[in-house]
């Protein structure tokens, strides 16, 4: 049987697949890693910020992926992390740190896109303020709330939208607690 060869997908004229959504999944990957404090992605854009735990601000950059064979670093880096946060999102079947280069990640979409992730570090706050947690809060929220929601998911979106709107105020228990909620709340498929 002769094997079938398949024409590359042209993102660009393709219908069928959501490479626009694909920097809202990576940050929204990333904000379930619990080394990284906040992650900020647009849907359409190609750019993903992000905080660590530890105060380091990054940011990954999209950009068209080349077939690699060798996916496996030598020692645990940042980009392996990263990557580690991606996979377990299930908008991901595929996130690799690309070897020997330890500042881009490999990943595809589960419909088929590749991108390469290019990692860039600033120590401190750089042009470009990353996500808060208030803010991961208000877009979870904002994401019921444009999915025709029910009227209890409605009202926790509108009570996450005040915790967040009223971030400062609020104890730490409360905030942790919306937090854990609003991660539960993106988790469910729409």
């Amino acid at each position: 049987m002769a094997s079938i060869e398949f024409p590359a997908i042209d993102r660009d004229k393709s219908p069928l697949l959501a490479a626009d959504d694909d920097a809202e999944l990576i940050a929204d990957a990333l904000r379930h890693s619990p080394g990284i404090l906040a992650a900020d992605g647009v849907a359409g854009g190609d750019v993903v910020t992000f905080t660590t735990v530890s105060g380091l601000n990054g940011n990954l950059t999209l950009k068209d992926a080349e077939p690699t064979e060798d996916d496996i670093l030598p020692e645990p880096v940042l980009t392996e992390a990263l990557a580690a946060a991606i996979l377990n999102h299930p908008g991901f079947c595929v996130a690799t740190p690309d070897f020997p280069r330890e500042d881009t990640i490999t990943i595809q979409t589960r419909g088929g896109i590749r991108h390469l992730l290019v990692l860039g570090v600033q120590s401190g706050v750089g042009d470009q303020e990353p996500s808060t947690p208030a803010a991961d809060v208000a877009s979870a929220a904002d994401r019921v709330l444009m999915s025709d929601p029910s009227d209890s998911e409605r009202a926790v979106a509108e009570l996450l939208n005040y915790v967040a709107d009223t971030w400062n105020k609020q104890d730490i228990p409360l905030r942790e607690h919306a937090q854990a909620v609003a991660r539960s709340l993106t988790r469910q498929p729409r």
